[in-house]
């Protein structure tokens, strides 16, 4: 391994948030990549932050407000609920950490682009969640369209079809408030798949519905609890990408079962199915003009199964040899329009057209050292 794939002194990383997801964050980050270490982790229920800490061994846990003073700390991972995605995030940058927040970036579009202005002008690195795009399931495929096993994409489909929340989550309700739906919650992986696979998107139109205007919690401890329901929960959105490619999108938790593709990208030469962008690996099959069955395609990249927090060693990666990372602020914010303009275009009967420029982040080298970022 190079020095910068195992740095004399890894990069500091503060967690806030230390809720259901967090596990993994920690396993990651303090355990496996080489090139970070959690320093300090912190909750507003601060007995939660402590049994974090001592479960994965780290030193300090505290208030939110403490761990952004620290001066070991480098990165903060932002893993609050997303209302609170863009008060920590802005708070962090103000503290002049460098900062990777949970998907979606924000709530609102305002507030998204607030947060990688606010980052450019620090001189700053600002990202977000998801990372299983750097997966070696999305990077091979990738790689397949990169390499012209398709020929040039002509159009796109992807399906996120479920049933909501209600029945495991401990606290489904955010899910059906502002910043939530399965759109917020589910899009960000399929729309930002499909942008490192077929580059940004040019604009975006659909329609939406709310089937079930209250929710029922099965789970515990909640069982019983009336949830009223504020946003779309079964949206279907086209979107027109740059390079001429159409893609249709289905998010839903209206759909009790289904048969289709998680996401399925069709060129002028051929056809590629595309695993799951929630998960890191993967079956990815694929389809070729004048053959007559789907093969399967072996990984050509690592990082194949849970490796959540692969973005923020990217971005640890990426500071210090000052190239961009591939999780950024501009690749979220873009992301972040679009689900939003998809709604609006449902609103107002018409197609939105994309401010942001959006950015196609660099695919990752093959045959990397286990667990690196860079070769």
């Amino acid at each position: 391994m190079t020095d910068l794939c195992r740095p004399s002194t890894p990069t500091g990383i503060g967690i806030i948030g230390c809720g259901n997801i967090s596990g993994i964050y920690f396993k990651n980050l303090h355990q496996r990549f080489v090139n970070t270490k959690v320093v300090a982790c912190a909750d507003l229920d601060i007995d939660r932050a402590k049994s974090r800490a001592e479960e994965f061994g780290i030193a300090v846990a505290c208030s939110p407000d403490e761990l952004l003073k620290r001066e070991d700390v480098q990165i903060v991972v932002n893993l609050t609920i997303p209302r609170a995605h863009h008060s920590v995030c802005l708070a962090a940058l103000q503290a002049g950490k460098h900062t990777l927040v949970e998907k979606p970036l924000s709530v609102t579009k305002a507030q998204g682009q607030e947060l990688v202005d606010t980052a450019s002008a620090r001189g700053l690195r600002v990202g977000s969640a998801p990372d299983t795009f750097l997966g070696g399931g999305i990077q091979t495929c990738r790689k397949l369209i990169d390499d012209g096993w398709i020929g040039t994409p002509v159009a796109a489909s992807a399906f996120m079809l479920g049933h909501g929340h209600e029945t495991w989550h401990p606290d489904p309700e955010f899910y059906y408030k502002a910043g939530g739906g399965p759109m917020f919650d589910m899009g960000p992986y399929y729309l930002t798949a499909l942008v490192n696979l077929m580059g940004p998107i040019r604009r975006v139109t659909g329609s939406t519905r709310i089937t079930f205007p209250e929710r029922t919690v099965t789970s515990k401890p909640k069982f019983g609890t009336k949830i009223t329901v504020d946003v779309p929960t079964h949206i279907a959105g086209v979107l027109d990408f740059q390079n001429g490619a159409i893609a249709t999108l289905v998010t839903s938790f209206d759909v009790w079962s289904h048969r289709m593709p998680c996401i399925e990208i069709y060129g002028t030469e051929g056809s590629l199915s595309v695993p799951d962008p929630n998960g890191f690996g993967g079956e990815i099959l694929l389809r070729r003009a004048g053959q007559s069955e789907w093969r399967q395609i072996p990984l050509t990249h690592g990082f194949a199964e849970n490796a959540r927090g692969v973005g923020t060693a990217d971005m640890a990666a990426a500071i210090l040899s000052g190239r961009p990372h591939r999780a950024s602020g501009e690749l979220a914010n873009h992301v972040l329009e679009a689900m939003h303009g998809i709604h609006e275009a449902a609103a107002s009967d018409t197609h939105y057209a994309m401010k942001t420029a959006g950015v196609q982040p660099a695919a990752l080298p093959m045959n990397l050292p286990e667990d690196t970022l860079d070769a």
